[in-house]
């Protein structure tokens, strides 16, 4: 592939940034100081406000990540434009940071399929991160904040948005009415599902282990929650026969029970794993079942304007807790706790 003018477009890092450099869990995320300097051509500096941490960060923390340290950590954020060589932006613009890499140049990037690019990628992962005074960043990677939503939720939305926007619309093909679970509530993606679903007017239920967490699932839109172990049986009673589509991203512990609990036909789609890589699955259940096993994982330019635009509508993202930039240790080892209910936010500024 010709290269682009996104791979000579470095996401940079810059000032004081919470950096990756020791997989040892929360301790080896460590705020350093690195050099700023001007933004390349085709790049915007963005001063940022926040940024928030995602379960990405703190596998990346424990060395569960093919990530070779010093790396900035982060994939969310938002802030204002310090800089800018390109004419599409000017200083002082309020934004937020559309947090897929790509190389925005071949076939799939030209027609919005980002997320069939040969470079597609993750930031703060495939790069430097958001957690960070000065960022750098294609200016297409770019867009505006939403006006109603304050700089800790501007910067709470972005991946786990997308990423269930994507699932729920594009992949499982959610219809108003329809019955959706959430399986896990209390993680940022997990909420985002419930305020989604909701919004495109579909019955929402959830599990988790927490009753805490039960109780908020229900404040923010879920009718009815449930225990996370062996779920499916109340779940099918509570919705005379099942859900139309489960929203997973717990993995093995929960797969079993998230395929018992569809409908004939229905659909089980899924962004993640985190209780492990490996699960075993009964086949006659997947095929007399009818049912769609869907993979998934973030969202192109299409589904992240989507995504603001249902924002503009009164979709509201779910923040956790606030910590400075200079706690971000205490914020990743909340996330490693499981304690949080929706995102755990960085304040930059």
């Amino acid at each position: 592939m010709t290269p682009s003018r996104a791979t000579e477009t470095a996401v940079l890092s810059q000032g004081r940034a919470a950096v990756f450099e020791e997989p040892i869990g929360p301790a080896g995320v460590r705020v350093r100081e690195r050099p700023r300097t001007e933004p390349a051509p085709g790049a915007v500096a963005i001063e940022m406000r926040g940024a928030s941490i995602n379960h990405l960060d703190l596998f990346m923390a424990h060395g569960a990540q093919r990530v070779t340290p010093p790396q900035v950590i982060a994939a969310d954020g938002a802030g204002v434009i310090h800089a800018s060589s390109d004419p599409s932006w000017r200083p002082g613009a309020e934004v937020v940071v559309y947090p897929v890499l790509c190389d925005w140049e071949c076939q799939w990037c030209r027609s919005g399929q980002n997320v069939r690019c040969a470079r597609f990628g993750v930031i703060g992962e495939h790069s430097d991160g958001t957690a960070c005074e000065l960022f750098h960043v294609d200016a297409r990677n770019v867009f505006r904040k939403p006006k109603g939503l304050s700089w800790e939720e501007a910067a709470a939305f972005p991946l786990t948005f997308l990423t269930a926007w994507r699932m729920l619309t594009t992949r499982a093909r959610l219809q108003r009415g329809e019955k959706v679970l959430v399986v896990g509530a209390g993680a940022g993606v997990a909420v985002a599902a419930i305020r989604i679903a909701k919004h495109l007017g579909a019955r929402v239920f959830a599990t988790s282990r927490s009753e805490a967490k039960r109780k908020r699932a229900l404040e923010i839109g879920a009718e009815a929650v449930f225990e996370s172990s062996d779920f499916s049986k109340a779940v099918r009673e509570a919705t005379n026969g099942g859900v139309d589509v489960v929203f997973e991203h717990v993995g093995p512990a929960t797969l079993g029970e998230s395929m018992r609990s569809v409908v004939l036909g229905g659909r089980v789609v899924l962004c993640g794993s985190t209780s492990g890589v490996r699960a075993e699955i009964t086949m006659p259940r997947l095929f007399w079942g009818q049912m769609d096993l869907l993979g998934s994982t973030m969202g192109n330019v299409g589904e992240f304007q989507a995504v603001l635009d249902a924002i503009d509508e009164g979709l509201r993202p779910v923040v956790d807790e606030v910590y400075p930039l200079s706690e971000v240790q205490a914020a990743l080892a909340r996330l490693d706790a499981a304690e949080q209910f929706g995102k755990v936010v960085l304040s930059v500024s």
